[in-house]
């Protein structure tokens, strides 16, 4: 019998706000243990939580961006248990009415088991991203707001807890078992990390925390609808590492199947050092956590205008805009990816393009060029090249003193206009590729423009036919060898002979025309 994975998660990310959920106190990582806290976020006796309206916001922002509903009625509940980093011993969370409702995450994923809803129309076949990718959909149930607990340290003989964290608005996002393998949960994380990243919601730092996540997978055979047994897998704090899990998971749990062993529902633990997961205890059910409306807090009622007023803050979607490059630009999948995932180098190339004839050429420079002199002089001013074009951040210089700043695409000498320019000079045959490249460089460095920067360096390309073919002329006779060799077949050696004229034209000859002449020479 062949059985399937069912898999659902539910996703954890802290809010980009500068205070936490109920308090006044800083959201803030890196503080010292206990600086960021106050009776509220420590839960003590008689204090009363205040809503934090941006969290709201940003919930109902995500509800926009996820193709969710917003309700007109949402609460806070209270979620009981006791745990040492739960100074309140309950969780203000919302259960049966959250802030949003039925929506779905697309994005692009190349494994099996998933079909399409998107036929990428109007994108050239040869431009998607491969014959076998398609865009899969995972519904997401809700995604609703709640606080965060603290964080517990254990030593050799003793634990501590730090609750700087407790109480910082988090959003726990809640899909549907639409997930059909870790490749595709995988997926699944990183389009929706991207979303929320590019939508201003949260900075998804997964090395402060900011992202955990819990995996719930279950095993059925193929082709029957009722779910298997739901196995949880506790506070993933890395993608890979959910991957890691589920692709040892799911074959335990078809063994345990296959060997004639029942499954129960049950929470596990992540081994990162062995690769395996641990059974933690059996299940709880809802009903365990004794929910009900948290009676210090007010139901949300969002009008009409509040709502209008988040949604201004929508951003295009990653896959959107991917989508609409490769349609409105033509350009390949890669091209597109890169500025998908580099708002503003796809926006700097996008205020270009839009005036180019060759939208493609554009691209080039921008992704090979621009950004690799970008990264360039940011290695020597700080020695640390930027992940991204994203937005100006310091480094501590080595002495932890002044901050030095990131060169970004607003710091460019040059004006976005003079790369038309130099797109023109090559397209229309004035300079070569060599060329075109010292061009660049100069231009970077100095922000000259690139008519004037040919005109001093004397770049202009020699298209003259008699001089061309005197070159010619001159390497023939000094190269006989590989003249003889191209007339008897070895084509290569043309390549040879184009070099050395191109080498005696110190690079300003017109590569097409020096291999039309060459070739035209040595067949007569």
């Amino acid at each position: 019998m062949e059985y399937e994975a069912v898999i659902g998660l539910e996703t954890h990310v802290q809010l980009k706000t500068k205070s936490k959920m109920w308090c006044g106190c800083a959201n803030a990582f890196g503080a010292e243990p206990n600086t960021n806290v106050c009776p509220v976020c420590l839960g003590l006796p008689g204090v009363l939580p205040v809503p934090n309206e941006e969290a709201l916001r940003l919930t109902v922002l995500t509800g926009y961006l996820l193709n969710c509903e917003i309700p007109r009625f949402a609460k806070f509940d209270r979620k009981s248990y006791f745990y040492p980093d739960m100074p309140k011993n309950y969780q203000i969370t919302q259960y049966d009415k959250p802030s949003t409702a039925n929506g779905y995450v697309e994005f692009e994923f190349s494994g099996t088991g998933v079909s399409p809803v998107q036929s990428g129309a109007g994108i050239p076949s040869e431009n998607r991203r491969d014959a076998h990718s398609t865009i899969a959909r995972v519904r997401i149930t809700r995604a609703h707001l709640e606080e965060d607990v603290g964080k517990s340290f254990h030593f050799d003989r003793n634990s501590g807890v730090d609750f700087n964290r407790a109480g910082v608005p988090l959003m726990e996002i809640v899909s549907e078992p639409d997930i059909t393998s870790a490749d595709m949960a995988y997926e699944y994380l990183n389009a929706l990390k991207e979303i929320l990243v590019q939508g201003g919601v949260s900075d998804c730092d997964m090395e402060k925390g900011m992202v955990r996540c819990d995996v719930n997978v279950s095993v059925r055979p193929v082709g029957t609808k009722e779910l298997g047994a739901k196995i949880e897998i506790k506070n993933m704090n890395s993608f890979s590492g959910v991957r890691r899990a589920l692709e040892y998971e799911i074959p335990r749990q078809i063994e345990v199947l296959k060997s004639g062993g029942t499954l129960v529902q049950s929470t596990r633990r992540w081994d990162e050092v062995t690769g395996i997961t641990e059974e933690m205890r059996t299940k709880e059910h809802a009903h365990d956590y004794r929910y009900f409306p948290d009676p210090d807090l007010m139901p949300l009622a969002p009008g009409e205008e509040w709502l209008a007023e988040v949604k201004l803050r929508v951003v295009e979607l990653p896959l959107a805009r991917k989508q609409r490059f490769m349609r409105d630009y033509q350009l390949p999948a890669s091209d597109a990816e890169t500025f998908k995932s580099d708002l503003p180098l796809g926006n700097y190339f996008e205020g270009i393009a839009q005036q180019a004839k060759n939208p493609k050429a554009v691209a080039n420079w921008v992704i090979n060029n621009l950004r690799a002199k970008v990264a360039e002089a940011n290695e020597r001013r700080t020695g640390v090249a930027p992940v991204s074009l994203q937005e100006d951040h310091a480094e501590k210089s080595d002495t932890g003193a002044t901050p030095v700043l990131h060169v970004t695409l607003t710091d460019l000498k040059f004006k976005p206009a003079a790369l038309l320019e130099l797109v023109s000079l090559v397209e229309n045959k004035t300079i070569n590729s060599s060329a075109a490249q010292q061009v660049f460089s100069e231009m970077f460095d100095t922000g000259k423009s690139p008519a004037a920067i040919v005109q001093e360096k004397g770049l202009a390309q020699v298209s003259d036919t008699g001089a061309i073919e005197r070159f010619c002329d001159e390497v023939i006779a000094a190269h006989p060898g590989p003249a003889n060799d191209f007339k008897s077949g070895k084509t290569a050696a043309l390549n040879f002979l184009k070099g050395q004229v191109m080498k005696l034209s110190k690079g300003k000859a017109n590569p097409a025309l020096v291999g039309e002449i060459l070739e035209r020479k040595l067949r007569n």
